[in-house]
């Protein structure tokens, strides 16, 4: 989080996929949010689970997966879904979620 709040202002973190998808539901929230940055494995439901239903409920929204050893991008079929391998540099996380902002072009893999 300290490497995302050094180039976006408006940073938030959660502390399980079920404080997220309540956090969606807030009108507000939702109209603002650009980016969500998951870990594969979380409490509760897990990653692949946790994209699925977020996309059930904001299907534009895009999502970045930080996975370990033996996780794999064939678990995310949606699209607009990027997952990288941990450990993840700082500068190309930082320049990875600026592109996925912007809706430019970028590796999904």
């Amino acid at each position: 989080m300290s490497v995302l709040t050094r180039r976006f202002a408006d940073v938030q973190r959660v502390s399980d996929a079920a404080e997220a998808l309540c956090l969606i539901e807030q009108p507000h929230f939702a109209e603002n949010l650009g980016l969500v940055i998951s870990g594969y494995h979380m409490p509760g439901i897990g990653g692949p689970e946790f994209v699925a239903e977020l996309h059930a409920r904001m299907p534009e929204v895009k999502v970045l997966v930080l996975g370990g050893a033996g996780e794999s991008a064939g678990d995310y079929a949606n699209p607009g879904v990027c997952f990288r391998r941990r450990p993840i540099r700082s500068d190309e996380l930082l320049d990875l979620a600026s592109k996925m902002l912007a809706r430019e072009e970028y590796s999904a893999a």
